[in-house]
C-alpha cells in the first residue's frame, strides 16, 4: 500500500487520502529517520497490528513510501482512505 507522510504534525493522525495514498500525520520530523519510523508505527496502529507487521518497502528518504502490512484488511484500508 502506498502511504503519504506529513512529519511535523500537531498531532500523530492516520486517515484521509493524497494521490489515491493513505495520508499519514506524525509529529516526529523527518530527520534520521524519525518520521518514516512514526508513520510505520502509526499505520500499524491504525490496523491493530503489532509494529513489525508493517514493512518499509521503498521510500525511505520520500513523503510517499511503499508499506506492506501483514493482515492488513482492504475493508479497514478503505475506511482509514475515506476518514
Amino acid at each position: 500500500m502506498t502511504i503519504r507522510v506529513r512529519p511535523g504534525a500537531g498531532r500523530t493522525a492516520v486517515g484521509g487520502e493524497h494521490d489515491g495514498a493513505l495520508v499519514v500525520r506524525v509529529a516526529a520530523r523527518a530527520v534520521d529517520g524519525r518520521a518514516t519510523e512514526a508513520a510505520l508505527a502509526a499505520v500499524a496502529d491504525a490496523f491493530g497490528l503489532r509494529r513489525s507487521a508493517v514493512a518499509l518497502v521503498t521510500g525511505a528518504t520520500a513523503r510517499t513510501k511503499v508499506v506492506e502490512v501483514e493482515d492488513g484488511t482492504e475493508e479497514r484500508l478503505r475506511a482509514l482512505l475515506g476518514a
